[in-house]
């Protein structure tokens, strides 16, 4: 890393997956990765471009079981572009050993940037320098600039561009199995001197797609349609040290567009519209210009490199013409198709930062939830229940996308999933629904349509809970946490576990936040709310009183993360460790030796410790207390330490999770979880996922830790904050978008808090420090002395 430049030095096959996730490019409707253009789809690249929301269902033959998933698209390749001596062989560097390599990710401009020579024999070598855009000002529009320099002696140089719809989903080794011939009716052809087209839809969802393309360079194009390509011919004659360039400018439309009738016509018109190369690069950059400004963290060294390349990526997915989609939060980004592009509950750790920098985006995505209430008031119709069942994997039309089987590569089996039974997705819509609006004032969305979901997420809550006269409380069963390990009992018949602590207390929150929120609607408003959903008279009764009574588990002086937990066998956590190294997947380890998580307290990830992530100290000691429960400190710190020494860390979000703890809880240790959560897709420590896509919640997630995280910033009543000095982060800074305030900078420095509040018509910002409140004003700039 250089600054805002991400740069990649030399050819390795091994690691070109990686980069390729990590240098794609988008802009929130669609995202190419960053493949070499001259290369295909193989063991070692994949140039996949995914555009936002478009899914399609297949039915595939699995393990004697005919098995539907439903899979983001990869779309029609836009990228090719190979090259070769006349009479000579295409040229890749798997095909070409190259004497040089230098990839770079620009991410102020937004550019891909490459350099490669190719030795061609008898003293000559092409330079071949590329330039790549996905438009962030036009979504539709991508360009690609390439200079081709020969060096030695001329070169007769043959150029060939194409559009591929021959492309399938293909880019994740494990799911080969399944069906990924996702499109169909490929249709190419030419429309003038230099521009193509190409038009497919996709099998089951019907979602057409037009792309075309042009192609500028100085000397004539030629055009040859061959099955499923539409492909573009020249030729260049390269006088030593004589620079070429040929320009590639790429317009997508897709069904799913508004305003207009027909995606390839819209896709046509573009791309014969669009400006050249450098005017779209200039507008482009303008666009990014402006997108920093809203969301950028100040942030000294390597971890504000690494912070600016996460920002770059979650707002490549998630950028202000999200605000026009109905779409929601793919775990992987438009990265890769791992997770087939669901969305699962990760929009937790992305809506905070998004919710104080581009409240329009969080909206829309809320949306998407709202959109799917129907859908999943029909899953907890299907179990029984009334209310709103949210699903753990979402897609297109809300419906539950978890796979019925996923396969261990370790032990080639296909294994039951049973991750569907992560009931505690609803509770984390219903958190993001509430952070929105208090950190917007967005009164109408309150009223409307998250009054709408609190209410139906709090109504399935409340018919989940059962009385048991043993206990004297309220329980929840047959559910499974965050913790994916543990699915079920060690021998049990059936899946699920009985009052996950997580699922108990987050339950708790929604009802009490729901019925905070039903007293305060204005009358009509609840009358109307409560006529539509068909809610009982004395439904809030029971919710009052399951809030207070459901059942937490305790075992040895700690938070039990489920009934029974503390019955479970300890692990030889030291052994397994010199035996495997690497044992962040413990269960797939566990599996293919006949044995299973199930029957250690083993975790892997955070569980319990989630609570002290979504909820600040003094939160968290209330509602525990609100369940009759006295949560001190010291019994806090000890469950803390309890699962810290259990977790195998095999998600992402595990070190983000303990490091935003720890900075609390024990702050000489958190550093190292920081700096996992930091590295986790730069260095792929999960061991090869980041090339099937980067990890979106982990990525914004290390953005609010500096925003949330070590500030202590909760939006209640205004800005209340309570700063944890962290010596390897103690000094940022950032500016956030506060209930009509824009531009709202704050920095902390050596002990001393500043606030600037820009000059506007709106009223002064209450900022809550412990126990001080200190009002700031437009135009003012408050300098507060932090207390120790």
């Amino acid at each position: 890393m250089d600054g805002p430049t991400w740069e990649y030095e030399g050819y390795r096959p091994a690691e070109e997956r990686l980069r390729e996730s990590l240098c794609t490019l988008g802009n929130g409707y669609f995202a190419t990765r960053g493949a070499l253009p001259e290369c295909t789809a193989d063991e070692i690249h994949y140039p996949g471009t995914y555009a936002a929301g478009c899914y399609n269902r297949l039915t595939s033959e699995i393990a004697g079981r005919r098995i539907e998933n439903e899979d983001m698209v990869n779309l029609p390749n836009w990228l090719p572009l190979r090259f070769r001596p006349a009479g000579g062989d295409w040229l890749t560097p798997d095909t070409t050993p190259v004497t040089e390599h230098h990839q770079m990710l620009h991410l102020d401009p937004g550019l891909l940037e490459r350099r490669t020579r190719y030795p061609l024999g008898a003293g000559a070598t092409l330079l071949v320098r590329q330039e790549r855009l996905v438009h962030l000002a036009d979504p539709h529009l991508a360009a690609l600039r390439t200079e081709f320099t020969a060096e030695g002696r001329t070169v007769d140089l043959h150029v060939e561009a194409a559009l591929d719809g021959g492309v399938t989903n293909s880019g994740v080794a494990r799911y080969r199995d399944l069906d990924g011939r996702h499109l169909t009716h490929v249709h190419v052809g030419t429309v003038a001197p230099g521009t193509v087209w190409l038009r497919c839809r996709t099998r089951t969802s019907d979602i057409r797609f037009g792309l075309a393309a042009r192609l500028t360079a100085e000397e004539p194009v030629t055009h040859a349609d061959e099955a499923h390509r539409a492909v573009q011919r020249l030729r260049l004659r390269l006088p030593p040290g004589r620079t070429a360039t040929v320009d590639k400018t790429v317009a997508l439309h897709t069904s799913r567009d508004p305003a207009i009738s027909d995606p390839l016509r819209a896709a046509v018109d573009r791309v014969v519209d669009a400006p050249g190369y450098d005017a779209l690069r200039e507008t482009h950059h303008a666009a990014w210009e402006q997108l920093w400004r809203r969301t950028a963290l100040d942030v000294p060294g390597e971890a504000g490199s690494i912070l600016r390349l996460h920002l770059f990526h979650v707002l490549q997915t998630l950028s202000p013409h999200t605000a026009d989609l109905d779409v929601g939060v793919p775990a992987r980004g438009l990265h890769g198709e791992a997770y087939r592009g669901h969305v699962f509950w990760d929009e937790l750790f992305v809506l905070p930062y998004l919710n104080l920098h581009l409240p329009e985006v969080s909206r829309a995505l809320l949306r998407y939830r709202h959109r799917r209430l129907d859908a999943a008031c029909h899953a907890a119709r299907e179990l029984g229940r009334c209310g709103a069942l949210y699903p753990w994997q979402s897609g297109s039309d809300g419906r539950e996308e978890t796979q019925q089987l996923h396969l261990n590569p370790r032990s080639g089996r296909w294994l039951p999933d049973h991750s569907r039974l992560q009931h505690h997705v609803g509770s984390a819509v219903a958190y993001n629904v509430w952070e929105y609006c208090e950190a917007t004032g967005d009164t109408d969305f309150r009223h409307g349509e998250g009054a709408e979901m609190l209410l139906q997420i709090a109504r399935f809550w409340g018919q989940s809970a059962a009385w048991d006269d043993h206990l004297g409380r309220y329980r929840i069963r047959g559910v499974v946490g965050p913790d994916e390990y543990h699915d079920a009992y060690p021998g049990a018949d059936r899946p699920g576990l009985d009052d996950n602590a997580y699922t108990n207390v987050t339950a708790a929150w929604v009802l009490s936040r729901t019925l905070e929120l039903l007293h305060g609607l204005p009358e009509p408003r609840r009358r109307e709310l409560t006529e539509h959903t068909g809610l009982a008279e004395d439904e809030p009764a029971r919710w009052a009183e399951i809030s207070h009574g459901l059942y937490i588990p305790f075992h040895d002086g700690v938070i039990s993360q489920f009934d029974g937990y503390g019955d479970l066998t300890e692990l030889d956590w030291d052994g397994y460790r010199k035996r495997y190294d690497d044992i962040r997947r413990l269960d797939r380890i566990l599996e293919a030796e006949g044995d299973t998580v199930n029957r250690y307290k083993a975790s892997k990830q955070a569980d319990v410790l989630m609570l002290g992530y979504l909820f600040s100290p003094p939160e968290l000691r209330s509602l525990f207390q609100q369940l009759g429960h006295h949560l001190d400190e010291h019994t806090w710190l000890s469950t803390v330490d309890h699962y810290l020494h259990r977790t195998s860390h095999g998600s992402t979000l595990s070190g983000l999770v303990h490091g935003w703890i720890l900075a609390r809880a024990r702050r000489a240790d958190a550093w190292s979880f920081v700096q996992e959560a930091l590295r986790g897709d730069i260095a792929d420590l999960q061991g090869g996922t980041t090339g099937e896509g980067i990890h979106l919640g982990a990525m914004a997630g290390t953005l609010d830790l500096v925003q949330r995280g070590l500030t202590g910033l909760v939006t209640r009543g205004g800005l209340c904050l309570d700063p944890v000095p962290l010596p390897e982060l103690s000094s940022y800074g950032f500016t956030i978008r506060y209930q009509g305030h824009w531009g709202v900078r704050l920095r902390l420095r050596s002990g001393l808090l500043e606030i600037a509040v820009p000059s506007s018509d709106r009223s002064p910002i209450d900022i809550r420090l412990r126990d001080r409140v200190i009002p700031v004003g437009p135009g003012e700039t408050a300098r507060l002395v932090l207390p120790d």
